[in-house]
């Protein structure tokens, strides 16, 4: 992208390295603080009007309100933050310092400008941590979580599920509950828009070609994938994924293991189209 390269020329060295550790920091302390009675949690949630009215910490603080104890209690708590690093730390490794702290920082934008359209509202992060893990999910599909700390599903179900809520939410939530979905779904738009309708283009030439394919049966199937790096196709190994890289010239397809390792393709040849 064009612009965020430029961007981060630009303003590359005001990146906050490990920003989810000091997010995760924050909302500890302010965890601690508040059951030994020192804080008071309800003054952490942004609420548009009050904030108006003078407590104007509340745009800052709801970024430091620890995630609901849930069902599991605080266990689910300690949980949701190390999943959250996890992915963080995943993200900032893919796209470096400055554009993952782009990618926070725009949805907690989004996340504000939402909540003042409906300024009675109270607002969470919930939304922004929620962006964090459809991020991590889209770019690695096939990385398995532990539920309940037995059964391992795959992300990309977990998305997938996470996605569906969403959009039932959006159907029968209130103003203020879709607003917030909206700008978790529009930051997060904003990061792979690109990304989504290449693979689909892929994909649509890919199933076109298959439907259209009127080789004889003694032929030996054309693969689909191949991947740039290493020459796997999905003939040779059907059970991994192939991915597109939007970033190289002529978006060049690669296989699980080279799709985060691999140098940019910064011209498109004609070495590298055969």
């Amino acid at each position: 992208m064009p612009l965020l390269d430029q961007l981060e020329r630009r303003l590359g060295r005001f990146a906050i390295p490990n920003l989810a550790l000091y997010l995760v920091i924050g909302q500890v302390f302010v965890l601690l603080s508040a059951m030994l009675g020192l804080l008071d949690l309800s003054y952490f949630v942004l609420i548009p009007e009050l904030a108006r009215q003078g407590e104007w910490w509340r745009v800052i603080s709801f970024i430091f309100l620890p995630p609901p104890p849930g069902m599991f209690g605080y266990i689910f708590t300690a949980f949701a933050w190390y999943i959250f690093y996890l992915m963080s730390g995943a993200l900032e490794g893919f796209w470096g310092e400055f554009r993952f702290n782009l990618f926070l920082f725009t949805g907690f934008a989004l996340t504000v400008a939402a909540a003042f359209v409906t300024p009675l509202a109270p607002t969470t992060n919930l939304f922004i941590a929620t962006s964090v893990f459809l991020a991590f999910a889209w770019l690695n599909p096939d990385f398995e979580l532990a539920i309940f700390f037995i059964l391992p599903v795959k992300i990309k179900w977990l998305a997938l599920f996470t996605w569906l809520v969403n959009g039932y939410y959006l159907i029968t939530g209130g103003w203020p509950l879709r607003l917030q979905i909206l700008a978790s779904v529009g930051n997060f738009l904003l990061f792979f828009a690109r990304d989504i309708l290449s693979t689909m283009r892929h994909r649509q030439r890919a199933m076109t070609q298959q439907a259209q394919r009127l080789a004889p049966a003694d032929d030996e199937p054309e693969a689909r994938h191949t991947c740039y790096t290493c020459g796997k196709t999905n003939l040779t190994h059907p059970q991994m994924d192939f991915r597109y890289c939007s970033k190289c010239a002529g978006d060049q397809c690669y296989c699980a293991d080279h799709i985060f390792a691999h140098e940019h393709v910064l011209v498109e040849n004609d070495a590298a189209k055969k």
